[in-house]
């Protein structure tokens, strides 16, 4: 594929798989690693097959997609969190190994979004008014380390702020939907 697009200077990886997990059940552990192999190594994956070509042209953007998630856990869905978390981890691993190659690091941040996967959250953003506003920061110059639109700032900065324990509290009632579990 290369070598059709040898102009290639933008990569953008981006996998979102995941649902309610309960952890008390040890037959969760398939889904962590499915979850774990699509968000986190498939991020890797992409990321190692095009970092080579953009050293080699002195110049290239890699964009990962992490999620607000990543910050601030939804307890419900364990292994997407921490796949999410991951690909903060290697986002930040990965600028510092690429400084001074002419490749910068960019990563995504989106909260729920009012796709497949958020699409049962009402307090999801609709997916146009996120594309416009991700847009729009993507486009400054230069490219900031993380893309947050407003409504994830809560995720991102929620330690910060003083508000981390109280939103997971208020994240894990959604335990209660787990067969077995009550809301007290």
């Amino acid at each position: 594929m290369l070598a059709e697009h040898p102009g290639l200077d933008v990569v953008v990886t981006m996998a979102g798989v995941g649902g309610a997990e309960d952890l008390r059940d040890p037959a969760h552990f398939d889904a962590t690693r499915i979850t774990m192999d699509a968000n986190f190594l498939g991020t890797v994956r992409v990321v190692d097959a095009f970092t080579p070509h953009l050293i080699a042209r002195g110049a290239g953007t890699i964009v990962t997609v992490s999620s607000g998630i990543g910050f601030l856990p939804f307890p419900l869905m364990a292994s997407y969190a921490a796949s999410k978390a991951a690909v903060h981890a290697y986002s930040e691993a990965l600028r510092a190994q690429l400084l001074g190659t002419g490749v910068e690091v960019a990563e995504l941040v989106p909260p729920a979004v009012a796709t497949h996967l958020g699409s049962g959250n009402p307090n999801a953003l609709a997916l146009d008014a996120y594309v416009e506003e991700a847009l729009g920061l993507l486009a400054q110059t230069p490219t900031p380390r993380e893309i947050l639109v407003a409504t994830v700032h809560m995720h991102r900065f929620a330690e910060r702020d003083g508000s981390y324990d109280r939103l997971v509290a208020e994240r894990s009632r959604a335990l209660a939907s787990l067969p077995g579990r009550s809301a007290g």
